[in-house]
This record gives structure tokens, C-alpha cells and sequence, in this order.
């Protein structure tokens, strides 16, 4: 199978299952509280990878760990976090709009500290995408009071350290496998993450409980499914292929968090779709490649 097909079938692939993700850290929410649901997503992932990719790990240099502790913190530690507070206020759809930011991050990232180049045509898909997010969080204040938008700003830092891990990987930890990076950057934040567990009470919860028996299977799918598994497709894609068009996952993840959350009585109307639209007519400016 050539490189091309690779890429859209891995693009295809993690926009089901991080579309998924979103529904999915709902219905954990139900049996636990957002501190809980990260680390638990955290362990249960670390967990699955280290079975399978803990003797990829030998090899590693000092100056890979260094790169690696760095972006495994930025999006292995604080996203399963931030995604659980921010869907405590805000409704799993909306948050999954709010996160097609993700490749303008990458793309200002890139520019910023990587040397990516940036013409106008990007310069103006950044604004745009930038209007469209703010256009979607006043719209969302305005029509749905109940839900404080001002957690969004969790979100737009889970964004932002996906962009400087996109980034990182593809710029200093090219030469690893998949499986290396994501392995080693899980088992890097493993040891903070039960400390946050025990934080959060983890062990005082009755897990005899129905809802938390469920909320727990649900969140073992979300850490083994939607976040080690995931992880290492999109490794893989951001060595196939480049840093913006490997962010260009959010381009779908919304489409497939919307069903579900409306599957799950979630409402969207029709101005957050259009804030949204805006938000991926930005990303499409800023992906798209000039014709020869």
C-alpha cells in the first residue's frame, strides 16, 4: 500500500475514534469527577502500551527522553485532564468543534519556534479560524447560558500542546517509531498521573456502584481505545505525512462527535454549526497547497 492511502486510511481511522473520545468522557463523567477520568484514561493506556512497546524502549537516548518528557506532558498528561473539566460545563459536541483549532496551532507553532514557513493565504485561514472560534464560544453563551464557555480555555491549551507535539515529534523524534514515542511518552507521565489519582480520591469511590461500573468501562475504552491505540496511529501518521496535514484529523473528529452527542440528546443549532464551519474554513485555508 503506498504512503498516500496510508495517510487517508490512518485520517480516517482516528477521526472515528477521537470523534468517539468525546462521548465517551460523558458517560465516564457520570461515575467519576474530571481529575479521575484523566488519570484513569492516563493508566489505562499506559498500561495497554507498555505490554506491547515497553522493550522498543531500550535503544532511547538521553537527548530522545529529554524531547520525549517535553511532549509527553504537553499531550499525553494535561489533554485527558482538560478535556474532563472542560465537558463537566460544556456539551461533548461543542468541545469537539472548539477543538478543530488544533492544526492553526500547529501551523503558528510551527512558525513560531520551528521554522515553518507561513504565506498570506495561511496567515488569513489562521484569523478566520480564530473568528470562528470566538464567533462560536459568544453564540454558545448566548444560547446556551446553562453552559459556561469560559472552559473552553481548556480546550484551547489541550490544542496548543498537541500543536507544540506535533511539531516536536516530527522535528526531533522523527527517527523513532511509533510505538517508541508513544510508549515512552505514557511512561513518562504515568507516576504523575496516580499521584493525581490519589489526589482526586480515587479510592474512596464505591465501585460496586452500576453507574460506576459503566462510567469505568467507558473510560478503559477511552484509554486503551481512544488514547494509547489512537496515539500510536497518529505517530505514525505525522511521520508519514506532515505536521499540519496530520492535524487536519479535526477536520472530521466534530462530524462524528456531533452524531454522537446528539444521538445522546445534546443540541446544536444552527449558528454553532455555522461557527464551526467558519473554524474548518480557516484550517482549509491554511492546509491547502498551492497549485503548481
Amino acid at each position: 500500500m503506498n504512503i498516500i492511502k496510508k495517510k487517508w486510511i490512518y485520517l480516517a481511522l482516528l477521526s472515528f475514534i477521537w470523534g468517539s473520545s468525546f462521548i465517551l468522557i460523558k458517560k465516564s463523567l457520570v461515575g467519576f469527577s474530571s481529575l479521575q477520568v484523566g488519570g484513569l484514561r492516563i493508566i489505562f493506556a499506559s498500561l495497554f502500551l507498555f505490554i506491547f512497546g515497553i522493550k522498543s524502549l531500550k535503544n532511547l537516548s538521553f537527548r530522545d527522553w529529554k524531547w520525549i518528557s517535553i511532549a509527553g506532558f504537553l499531550s499525553s498528561f494535561f489533554p485527558p485532564f482538560f478535556f474532563a473539566i472542560a465537558q463537566t460545563e460544556i456539551d461533548s459536541g461543542i468541545t469537539s468543534i472548539l477543538n478543530s483549532i488544533v492544526p492553526l496551532a500547529t501551523t503558528l507553532v510551527g512558525v513560531w519556534l520551528f521554522g515553518l514557513a507561513m504565506n498570506k493565504r495561511q496567515i488569513l485561514g489562521v484569523f478566520i479560524g480564530l473568528l470562528g472560534t470566538i464567533a462560536l464560544i459568544a453564540i454558545g453563551m448566548e444560547f446556551s447560558p446553562n453552559q459556561n464557555y469560559w472552559y473552553s480555555i481548556f480546550v484551547f491549551l489541550s490544542a496548543l500542546g498537541y500543536a507544540f507535539n506535533i511539531n516536536i515529534i516530527k522535528k526531533h523524534l522523527a527517527h523513532l517509531t511509533p510505538l517508541q514515542v508513544t510508549t515512552a511518552s505514557f511512561g513518562v507521565v504515568i507516576t504523575p498521573a496516580l499521584i493525581m489519582l490519589f489526589y482526586a480520591g480515587i479510592f474512596q469511590i464505591n465501585f460496586n456502584q452500576v453507574e460506576v461500573q459503566k462510567a469505568l468501562g467507558y473510560t478503559f475504552v477511552l484509554g486503551v481505545l481512544g488514547t494509547a491505540v489512537a496515539n500510536i496511529f497518529f505517530n505514525k501518521l505525522i511521520h508519514i505525512s506532515s505536521p499540519v496535514f496530520a492535524a487536519s484529523v479535526t477536520y472530521i473528529i466534530p462530524l462524528v462527535a456531533i452524531v454522537w452527542g446528539v444521538l445522546d440528546g445534546e443540541k446544536i443549532n444552527l449558528y454553532q454549526i455555522l461557527g464551526g464551519l467558519i473554524i474548518l474554513f480557516g484550517v482549509w485555508l491554511v492546509n491547502k497547497k498551492k497549485k503548481a
